[in-house]
């Protein structure tokens, strides 16, 4: 079995946040919202049906958790979960904190505005937070 590939364009929009037992969670480059990814850390996943039937179901865990911590550590309005893969194939899913007071609100996030570079110090703090809100659920 080979080692894990991340789509380069995952890499190079996100940074780093833990792994969980299936994925990988990365914080989204784009201050504009709270925005995770979680990607399954197997290679050759295109669709949801691609996981085993017991990865499928810890995959929905994985997107549980990681929803909770966002809210837990936001406390926002809404949550958005979605797998597109119009643009990059591999298999990764969204998990966006939504406030009415975003930029998009009400729509749909994608093309509502350009990215938002984190500050550097922000980032930091919110990965920080969010990796405390993994750890304790």
């Amino acid at each position: 079995m080979s080692a894990f590939q991340l789509n380069a364009r995952l890499e190079g929009d996100s940074l780093f946040i833990t792994d969980l037992a299936l994925c990988t969670v990365r914080l989204i480059k784009d201050a504009n919202y709270p925005w995770l990814l979680l990607v399954p850390r197997q290679n050759d996943l295109i669709e949801l049906i691609d996981l085993s039937p017991a990865d499928r179901h810890l995959l929905m865990d994985e997107i549980a958790a990681a929803s909770k911590a966002l809210q837990t550590v936001t406390n926002c309005e809404k949550l958005n979960v979605g797998a597109l893969g119009n643009q990059v194939s591999q298999l990764h899913v969204h998990v966006i904190a939504r406030f009415q007071t975003d930029v998009a609100w009400p729509g749909p996030i994608w093309g509502a505005a350009p990215a938002k570079p984190h500050e550097d110090k922000a980032a930091e703090h919110l990965i920080a937070k969010l990796r405390q809100a993994f750890s304790t659920a």
